[in-house]
Protein backbone atom coordinates (compact mmCIF):
# COMPACT_ATOMS: atom_id res chain seq x y z
CA UNK A 1 0.00 0.00 0.00
CA UNK A 2 1.36 3.38 -1.16
CA UNK A 3 -0.27 6.07 0.86
CA UNK A 4 1.56 9.07 1.85
CA UNK A 5 1.75 10.16 5.56
CA UNK A 6 1.25 12.76 8.31
CA UNK A 7 5.64 12.81 8.59
CA UNK A 8 5.79 13.12 4.91
CA UNK A 9 3.83 16.39 5.03
CA UNK A 10 5.56 17.42 8.44
CA UNK A 11 8.81 17.52 6.59
CA UNK A 12 7.72 19.51 3.54
CA UNK A 13 6.73 22.30 6.67
CA UNK A 14 3.58 22.92 7.70
CA UNK A 15 4.18 26.47 9.25
CA UNK A 16 1.63 28.92 8.45
CA UNK A 17 -0.61 26.83 5.93
CA UNK A 18 -3.95 25.63 6.44
CA UNK A 19 -4.38 21.88 6.98
CA UNK A 20 -7.87 20.44 7.07
CA UNK A 21 -8.18 16.89 9.47
CA UNK A 22 -10.63 15.20 8.66
CA UNK A 23 -11.55 13.70 12.14
CA UNK A 24 -13.43 10.72 13.43
CA UNK A 25 -15.30 12.83 16.73
CA UNK A 26 -18.41 10.61 16.55
CA UNK A 27 -18.89 10.27 20.53
CA UNK A 28 -21.53 9.21 22.69
CA UNK A 29 -23.60 12.14 24.16
CA UNK A 30 -25.93 11.68 27.49
CA UNK A 31 -29.21 11.93 26.00
CA UNK A 32 -30.48 14.29 28.80
CA UNK A 33 -27.10 16.70 29.96
CA UNK A 34 -25.45 16.51 26.57
CA UNK A 35 -22.39 15.84 28.23
CA UNK A 36 -19.38 13.35 26.45
CA UNK A 37 -19.96 10.07 27.81
CA UNK A 38 -16.89 8.83 26.05
CA UNK A 39 -14.02 11.05 25.26
CA UNK A 40 -11.77 7.91 23.73
CA UNK A 41 -12.35 8.84 20.01
CA UNK A 42 -11.32 12.68 20.44
CA UNK A 43 -8.00 11.44 22.10
CA UNK A 44 -7.01 8.99 19.75
CA UNK A 45 -6.63 12.20 16.88
CA UNK A 46 -4.38 13.89 19.66
CA UNK A 47 -1.08 12.55 18.27
CA UNK A 48 -1.86 13.89 14.76
CA UNK A 49 -3.26 17.38 15.81
CA UNK A 50 -0.39 17.72 18.43
CA UNK A 51 1.87 17.22 15.47
CA UNK A 52 0.46 19.79 12.97
CA UNK A 53 0.28 22.15 15.96
CA UNK A 54 3.71 21.54 17.19
CA UNK A 55 4.59 22.33 13.87
CA UNK A 56 2.61 26.26 13.22
CA UNK A 57 0.22 24.42 10.70
CA UNK A 58 -3.54 26.29 10.94
CA UNK A 59 -5.34 23.34 11.95
CA UNK A 60 -8.85 22.91 10.26
CA UNK A 61 -11.37 19.96 11.76
CA UNK A 62 -13.96 18.55 10.29
CA UNK A 63 -15.89 15.31 11.31
CA UNK A 64 -19.53 14.12 11.82
CA UNK A 65 -21.96 13.29 14.90
CA UNK A 66 -24.48 10.81 14.82
CA UNK A 67 -26.99 10.80 11.85
CA UNK A 68 -28.58 14.32 11.32
CA UNK A 69 -30.88 14.65 8.23
CA UNK A 70 -28.41 16.52 5.85
CA UNK A 71 -29.45 19.62 8.10
CA UNK A 72 -28.84 21.50 10.99
CA UNK A 73 -30.18 19.46 14.43
CA UNK A 74 -29.20 20.72 18.06
CA UNK A 75 -28.78 17.70 19.70
CA UNK A 76 -25.92 16.32 16.91
CA UNK A 77 -23.87 19.78 17.59
CA UNK A 78 -19.86 19.52 17.76
CA UNK A 79 -19.86 21.96 20.02
CA UNK A 80 -19.26 20.06 23.72
CA UNK A 81 -16.73 18.38 21.53
CA UNK A 82 -14.48 21.21 20.56
CA UNK A 83 -14.66 22.33 24.56
CA UNK A 84 -13.42 18.95 24.89
CA UNK A 85 -10.73 19.20 22.42
CA UNK A 86 -9.25 22.35 24.13
CA UNK A 87 -8.94 21.00 27.42
CA UNK A 88 -7.01 18.07 25.89
CA UNK A 89 -4.92 20.13 23.84
CA UNK A 90 -4.28 22.45 26.47
CA UNK A 91 -5.51 25.11 24.19
CA UNK A 92 -9.16 26.73 23.03
CA UNK A 93 -10.64 24.99 19.87
CA UNK A 94 -12.61 27.84 17.69
CA UNK A 95 -15.71 26.55 16.62
CA UNK A 96 -17.45 27.06 13.59
CA UNK A 97 -21.43 27.56 14.04
CA UNK A 98 -22.07 25.93 10.31
CA UNK A 99 -19.50 23.80 8.55
CA UNK A 100 -18.59 25.88 5.05
CA UNK A 101 -21.01 29.10 6.01
CA UNK A 102 -20.17 32.67 6.67
CA UNK A 103 -18.94 31.47 10.56
CA UNK A 104 -16.66 28.90 8.67
CA UNK A 105 -15.03 31.14 6.57
CA UNK A 106 -14.63 33.89 8.96
CA UNK A 107 -13.05 31.33 11.73
CA UNK A 108 -10.70 29.77 9.31
CA UNK A 109 -9.85 32.51 8.03
CA UNK A 110 -8.84 34.23 11.59
CA UNK A 111 -6.88 31.26 12.70
CA UNK A 112 -3.16 31.64 13.78
CA UNK A 113 0.02 29.86 13.10
CA UNK A 114 -0.60 26.84 15.72
CA UNK A 115 -4.49 27.31 16.45
CA UNK A 116 -7.28 24.75 15.84
CA UNK A 117 -10.75 25.09 14.25
CA UNK A 118 -13.61 22.78 14.88
CA UNK A 119 -16.54 23.08 11.98
CA UNK A 120 -19.66 22.21 12.93
CA UNK A 121 -21.38 18.77 12.57
CA UNK A 122 -20.21 17.57 7.97
CA UNK A 123 -23.73 15.72 8.45
CA UNK A 124 -25.55 19.04 9.07
CA UNK A 125 -24.94 19.37 4.77
CA UNK A 126 -27.06 16.99 2.32
CA UNK A 127 -23.98 17.42 0.31
CA UNK A 128 -21.63 15.15 2.64
CA UNK A 129 -23.42 11.82 2.47
CA UNK A 130 -24.96 12.96 -0.83
CA UNK A 131 -25.15 9.55 -3.31
CA UNK A 132 -25.33 11.99 -6.28
CA UNK A 133 -21.19 12.48 -7.45
CA UNK A 134 -22.44 16.20 -8.49
CA UNK A 135 -24.08 17.28 -4.84
CA UNK A 136 -21.26 15.41 -3.25
CA UNK A 137 -18.46 17.12 -5.26
CA UNK A 138 -20.22 20.95 -5.12
CA UNK A 139 -19.64 20.45 -0.97
CA UNK A 140 -16.35 18.35 -1.21
CA UNK A 141 -14.96 22.12 -3.26
CA UNK A 142 -16.45 24.02 -0.24
CA UNK A 143 -14.78 22.18 2.11
CA UNK A 144 -11.37 22.35 0.21
CA UNK A 145 -11.46 25.67 0.46
CA UNK A 146 -10.33 25.64 3.97
CA UNK A 147 -7.07 23.53 3.46
CA UNK A 148 -3.59 23.96 1.39
CA UNK A 149 -3.77 20.39 2.11
CA UNK A 150 -5.88 17.13 3.58
CA UNK A 151 -4.95 14.49 6.05
CA UNK A 152 -7.69 11.43 7.08
CA UNK A 153 -7.19 10.58 10.50
CA UNK A 154 -10.89 9.27 10.49
CA UNK A 155 -10.37 5.70 10.43
CA UNK A 156 -14.04 4.99 11.74
CA UNK A 157 -15.04 6.58 8.60
CA UNK A 158 -12.92 5.50 5.74
CA UNK A 159 -15.34 2.62 4.72
CA UNK A 160 -17.80 5.45 3.57
CA UNK A 161 -18.42 7.28 0.13
CA UNK A 162 -18.97 10.58 2.07
CA UNK A 163 -17.80 13.79 0.56
CA UNK A 164 -14.99 14.71 3.14
CA UNK A 165 -13.72 10.97 3.09
CA UNK A 166 -13.61 10.29 -0.44
CA UNK A 167 -13.94 13.99 -2.48
CA UNK A 168 -11.93 16.12 -0.76
CA UNK A 169 -8.57 14.01 -0.88
CA UNK A 170 -8.87 14.43 -5.07
CA UNK A 171 -8.52 18.29 -4.24
CA UNK A 172 -5.88 18.75 -2.03
CA UNK A 173 -2.39 17.38 -1.25
CA UNK A 174 -3.27 14.59 0.87
CA UNK A 175 -1.88 12.15 3.51
CA UNK A 176 -2.96 9.28 5.83
CA UNK A 177 -2.75 10.63 10.02
CA UNK A 178 -1.07 8.72 12.95
CA UNK A 179 -4.22 7.06 13.93
CA UNK A 180 -5.07 6.22 10.23
CA UNK A 181 -1.63 4.59 9.35
CA UNK A 182 -1.58 3.00 12.53
CA UNK A 183 -5.04 1.21 11.88
CA UNK A 184 -4.10 0.05 8.82
CA UNK A 185 -0.33 -1.35 10.17
CA UNK A 186 -2.70 -3.26 12.68
CA UNK A 187 -5.56 -4.63 10.56
CA UNK A 188 -3.05 -5.25 7.79
CA UNK A 189 -1.21 -7.87 10.65
CA UNK A 190 -4.89 -9.82 10.57
CA UNK A 191 -5.37 -10.25 7.18
CA UNK A 192 -1.82 -11.14 6.10
CA UNK A 193 0.02 -13.97 8.28
CA UNK A 194 -1.03 -13.77 11.69
CA UNK A 195 0.96 -15.76 14.19
CA UNK A 196 -1.30 -18.86 15.14
CA UNK A 197 -3.50 -20.37 17.07
CA UNK A 198 -5.46 -17.10 15.21
CA UNK A 199 -8.92 -16.78 17.53
CA UNK A 200 -11.39 -14.50 16.69
CA UNK A 201 -14.64 -13.19 19.12
CA UNK A 202 -17.83 -12.05 17.47
CA UNK A 203 -20.84 -10.84 19.35
CA UNK A 204 -23.33 -7.59 19.38
CA UNK A 205 -26.59 -8.20 18.41
CA UNK A 206 -27.25 -9.61 14.99
CA UNK A 207 -25.88 -12.04 12.59
CA UNK A 208 -26.72 -10.46 9.18
CA UNK A 209 -24.47 -7.58 9.80
CA UNK A 210 -21.34 -9.94 10.58
CA UNK A 211 -21.99 -12.76 8.10
CA UNK A 212 -19.73 -10.95 5.69
CA UNK A 213 -16.92 -10.81 7.96
CA UNK A 214 -18.04 -14.40 9.42
CA UNK A 215 -17.47 -15.93 5.76
CA UNK A 216 -14.43 -14.12 5.28
CA UNK A 217 -12.83 -15.23 8.48
CA UNK A 218 -13.51 -18.84 8.70
CA UNK A 219 -11.34 -20.01 6.17
CA UNK A 220 -8.60 -18.57 7.84
CA UNK A 221 -9.09 -18.50 12.13
CA UNK A 222 -8.78 -21.51 14.11
CA UNK A 223 -11.89 -20.65 16.12
CA UNK A 224 -14.07 -18.32 16.39
CA UNK A 225 -16.12 -17.26 19.27
CA UNK A 226 -19.99 -16.34 18.92
CA UNK A 227 -21.71 -14.51 21.79
CA UNK A 228 -24.10 -11.56 22.09
CA UNK A 229 -27.63 -11.42 20.72
CA UNK A 230 -26.51 -13.34 17.58
CA UNK A 231 -25.25 -16.87 19.22
CA UNK A 232 -29.44 -17.21 19.55
CA UNK A 233 -30.03 -17.63 16.26
CA UNK A 234 -27.36 -19.94 15.48
CA UNK A 235 -28.51 -21.79 18.81
CA UNK A 236 -31.75 -22.28 17.00
CA UNK A 237 -30.30 -23.48 13.73
CA UNK A 238 -29.12 -26.34 16.63
CA UNK A 239 -32.45 -27.13 17.36
CA UNK A 240 -32.30 -25.13 20.48
CA UNK A 241 -35.36 -23.35 22.24
CA UNK A 242 -34.13 -19.55 22.70
CA UNK A 243 -37.54 -18.30 24.28
CA UNK A 244 -38.06 -14.97 23.52
CA UNK A 245 -34.10 -14.23 22.96
CA UNK A 246 -33.12 -11.97 20.05
CA UNK A 247 -33.59 -13.88 17.16
CA UNK A 248 -33.49 -13.42 13.17
CA UNK A 249 -35.45 -16.21 11.77
CA UNK A 250 -34.41 -15.55 8.00
CA UNK A 251 -31.01 -16.24 9.21
CA UNK A 252 -31.29 -19.21 10.56
CA UNK A 253 -30.86 -21.79 7.92
CA UNK A 254 -27.46 -19.48 6.98
CA UNK A 255 -26.45 -20.26 10.46
CA UNK A 256 -27.06 -24.09 9.92
CA UNK A 257 -25.36 -23.68 6.37
CA UNK A 258 -22.02 -22.40 8.76
CA UNK A 259 -22.02 -24.91 11.32
CA UNK A 260 -21.98 -27.22 9.24
CA UNK A 261 -18.92 -25.92 6.91
CA UNK A 262 -16.86 -24.80 9.75
CA UNK A 263 -15.53 -27.97 10.56
CA UNK A 264 -16.23 -27.58 14.11
CA UNK A 265 -14.20 -24.06 14.40
CA UNK A 266 -17.29 -22.37 15.82
CA UNK A 267 -17.68 -21.94 19.52
CA UNK A 268 -21.08 -21.14 20.95
CA UNK A 269 -22.37 -20.51 24.22
CA UNK A 270 -23.40 -23.76 26.52
CA UNK A 271 -24.73 -21.75 28.97
CA UNK A 272 -26.47 -18.04 29.55
CA UNK A 273 -28.16 -15.84 31.48
CA UNK A 274 -31.74 -15.31 30.93
CA UNK A 275 -34.04 -12.74 32.47
CA UNK A 276 -37.91 -12.07 32.40
CA UNK A 277 -37.92 -8.69 30.79
CA UNK A 278 -35.17 -6.58 28.91
CA UNK A 279 -34.48 -4.32 31.77
CA UNK A 280 -31.86 -3.59 34.34
CA UNK A 281 -33.55 -4.78 37.71
CA UNK A 282 -35.30 -7.71 35.78
CA UNK A 283 -35.21 -11.08 37.78
CA UNK A 284 -32.77 -13.30 36.15
CA UNK A 285 -30.71 -16.66 36.33
CA UNK A 286 -28.33 -18.53 34.42
CA UNK A 287 -29.76 -21.72 32.07
CA UNK A 288 -27.82 -24.39 30.29
CA UNK A 289 -28.57 -23.48 26.29
CA UNK A 290 -31.03 -26.54 26.18
CA UNK A 291 -32.99 -25.21 29.01
CA UNK A 292 -34.17 -21.82 27.89
CA UNK A 293 -37.66 -21.09 28.89
CA UNK A 294 -40.17 -20.27 26.53
CA UNK A 295 -40.81 -17.02 28.29
CA UNK A 296 -37.53 -15.72 28.83
CA UNK A 297 -34.98 -13.85 26.75
CA UNK A 298 -30.95 -14.33 27.01
CA UNK A 299 -29.00 -11.31 27.92
CA UNK A 300 -25.47 -12.42 28.44
CA UNK A 301 -23.06 -15.27 28.28
CA UNK A 302 -22.75 -17.96 31.21
CA UNK A 303 -19.74 -18.16 33.49
CA UNK A 304 -19.11 -21.78 31.89
CA UNK A 305 -19.42 -20.24 28.26
CA UNK A 306 -16.72 -17.63 29.70
CA UNK A 307 -14.34 -20.24 31.46
CA UNK A 308 -14.72 -22.14 27.91
CA UNK A 309 -14.06 -18.97 25.57
CA UNK A 310 -11.30 -18.21 28.43
CA UNK A 311 -9.50 -21.67 27.75
CA UNK A 312 -9.80 -21.23 23.77
CA UNK A 313 -8.40 -17.34 23.99
CA UNK A 314 -5.37 -18.90 26.51
CA UNK A 315 -4.27 -20.87 23.65
CA UNK A 316 -3.97 -18.11 21.52
CA UNK A 317 -1.15 -16.22 19.37
CA UNK A 318 -3.29 -13.31 17.60
CA UNK A 319 -7.10 -12.65 18.71
CA UNK A 320 -9.43 -10.15 17.48
CA UNK A 321 -12.62 -8.95 19.43
CA UNK A 322 -15.57 -7.30 18.22
CA UNK A 323 -19.34 -7.02 19.57
CA UNK A 324 -20.14 -7.41 23.48
CA UNK A 325 -21.36 -10.84 24.56
CA UNK A 326 -24.34 -9.16 26.61
CA UNK A 327 -26.22 -5.91 27.37
CA UNK A 328 -23.13 -5.02 29.26
CA UNK A 329 -24.71 -1.46 29.97
CA UNK A 330 -27.09 -3.00 32.76
CA UNK A 331 -24.53 -4.51 35.72
CA UNK A 332 -26.55 -7.21 35.92
CA UNK A 333 -25.72 -8.75 32.30
CA UNK A 334 -22.06 -7.16 31.86
CA UNK A 335 -20.08 -10.50 33.24
CA UNK A 336 -19.86 -12.33 30.45
CA UNK A 337 -18.10 -9.14 28.42
CA UNK A 338 -15.92 -8.43 31.18
CA UNK A 339 -14.71 -12.24 31.59
CA UNK A 340 -14.32 -12.26 28.06
CA UNK A 341 -12.23 -8.93 28.03
CA UNK A 342 -10.53 -9.98 30.86
CA UNK A 343 -9.10 -13.14 29.42
CA UNK A 344 -7.92 -10.88 26.29
CA UNK A 345 -5.70 -9.01 28.41
CA UNK A 346 -4.20 -12.19 30.13
CA UNK A 347 -3.49 -14.06 26.76
CA UNK A 348 0.04 -13.99 25.52
CA UNK A 349 -1.10 -13.16 22.43
CA UNK A 350 -0.97 -10.19 20.00
CA UNK A 351 -4.40 -8.60 20.16
CA UNK A 352 -6.85 -6.35 18.66
CA UNK A 353 -10.25 -4.76 19.73
CA UNK A 354 -12.62 -4.05 16.66
CA UNK A 355 -13.92 -0.32 17.63
CA UNK A 356 -17.58 0.07 18.05
CA UNK A 357 -19.37 -1.55 20.80
CA UNK A 358 -16.37 -3.37 22.20
CA UNK A 359 -14.28 0.17 22.60
CA UNK A 360 -17.05 1.15 24.80
CA UNK A 361 -17.08 -1.81 26.43
CA UNK A 362 -13.81 -1.65 27.78
CA UNK A 363 -14.21 2.60 28.66
CA UNK A 364 -17.52 1.45 30.50
CA UNK A 365 -15.99 -1.57 32.42
CA UNK A 366 -13.12 0.21 33.82
CA UNK A 367 -10.71 -2.03 32.17
CA UNK A 368 -6.96 -0.84 31.75
CA UNK A 369 -7.11 0.03 27.75
CA UNK A 370 -3.06 -0.49 27.43
CA UNK A 371 -3.75 -4.05 28.48
CA UNK A 372 -5.03 -4.61 25.06
CA UNK A 373 -2.52 -4.36 21.66
CA UNK A 374 -4.78 -2.30 19.99
CA UNK A 375 -8.01 -0.66 20.12
CA UNK A 376 -9.41 0.11 17.33
CA UNK A 377 -11.54 3.47 16.36
CA UNK A 378 -13.97 2.18 13.80
CA UNK A 379 -16.07 -0.64 13.90
CA UNK A 380 -17.59 -1.11 10.89
CA UNK A 381 -14.74 -0.38 9.08
CA UNK A 382 -12.21 -2.69 11.03
CA UNK A 383 -14.85 -5.10 10.03
CA UNK A 384 -14.88 -4.06 6.34
CA UNK A 385 -11.10 -4.61 6.31
CA UNK A 386 -10.92 -7.93 7.45
CA UNK A 387 -14.12 -9.13 4.79
CA UNK A 388 -11.18 -7.48 2.06
CA UNK A 389 -13.09 -5.19 0.83
CA UNK A 390 -11.83 -1.73 -0.68
CA UNK A 391 -12.59 1.20 1.63
CA UNK A 392 -12.88 4.70 0.02
CA UNK A 393 -10.97 6.55 2.24
CA UNK A 394 -7.93 4.52 2.24
CA UNK A 395 -8.52 4.09 -1.85
CA UNK A 396 -8.75 8.20 -2.13
CA UNK A 397 -5.42 8.30 -0.03
CA UNK A 398 -3.65 6.07 -2.09
CA UNK A 399 -5.09 7.88 -5.33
Amino acid sequence: MSIRTLDDLLAEGVSGRRVLVRADLNVPLDKQTGDITDDGRIRAVLPTLGALVSAGAKVVVCSHLGRPKGAPDPQFSLSPVAGRLGELLGAPVRFATDTVGESARSTVADLADGQVALLENLRFNAGETSKDDAERGAFADQLAAFGDAYVDDAFGAVHRKHASVYDVPARLPHVAGRLVLREVEVLSKLTGEPERPYVVVLGGSKVSDKLAVIEALLPTVDRLLIGGGMCFTFLKAQGLEVGTSLLEKDMVETCGNLLERSGGKIMLPVDVVVADAFAPDAAHDTVRVDGIPSHRLGLDIGPETVAGFAAALSQAKTIFWNGPMGVFEMPAFANGTRGLAEAITKADAFTVVGGGDSAAAVRALGLDESSFGHISTGGGASLEYLEGKSLPGIAALEN
